[in-house]
């Protein structure tokens, strides 16, 4: 059953909405709390999450990009803000859709099928669980596992591993690496880089994965 985080401080709306997703086959984990909102969206472990901009003491928009720095999680907007650029402002942090209040239920749940359906077929960022080898990264949780064992991984750390998960099999360069984990608010260097790459090296290596990610001088990394 596809779990869907539901993040409205409208006590009615939210309870309406729970029992509508509930009788078309969804569990709900509802937010009643607005503080730490992306950790409690990561601990829900939901596979979707429908976000209101509009919350007591919280800002959407920021807890969008906030959850974009550890969660790939689907995103689907659920707003009263209906300008062009709210909606240009959300799809830029990472936001899947983008629908105004007041909606028709019905064509919520076309959106949210949509949503998981173009995800399912890409195998891309809707996926919370990635795969390698040994390896198994939970996205949603940011979480790693090695044969079974538990590794405890930094938020640059898991995100830098995830990214060449993705790609594994393909050389990715620094720039790109560096382009993808880190908003253009924060000042990066490439120390900062070799730095986190050789922590995941030496944290897999610890659980006998040793020589997974390949340095190609020049170039980037490649994971094998």
């Amino acid at each position: 059953m596809l779990s869907i985080c539901v993040i409205e401080d409208d006590v009615e709306i939210r309870n309406e909405l729970a029992e509508f997703l509930g009788n078309h086959g969804y569990a709900c984990h509802l937010v009643m709390e607005f503080e730490d909102v992306p950790e409690q969206i990561v601990q829900s472990g939901a596979d979707l999450v429908l976000l209101d901009l509009t919350l007591p003491g919280a800002d959407g928009q920021a807890i969008l990009r906030q959850l974009r720095k550890t969660s790939d999680i689907p995103v689907i907007i659920v707003t009263s803000k209906n300008t062009e650029m709210d909606e240009v402002i959300c799809m830029t942090y990472g936001a899947d859709d983008f629908i105004t209040k007041p909606y028709n239920p019905a064509l919520l749940l076309l959106h949210i099928e949509a949503v998981t359906k173009r995800l399912a077929r890409s195998g891309g960022a809707g996926e919370s669980i990635l795969c390698h080898g040994e390896m198994s990264l939970d996205m949603s949780r940011g979480s790693l596992s090695v044969g079974g064992e538990e590794v405890e991984l930094s938020k640059n750390e898991m995100r830098i591993l995830a990214y060449l998960m993705g790609k594994a099999g393909q050389i990715v360069s620094r720039d790109e690496l560096m382009g993808h984990l880190w908003d253009s608010e924060e000042f990066v260097d490439d120390n900062t880089l070799t730095v986190n790459i050789n922590r995941v090296r030496t944290k897999l290596k610890e659980y006998g994965v040793e020589d997974a990610i390949v340095t190609k001088r020049g170039i980037g990394y490649l994971l094998k």
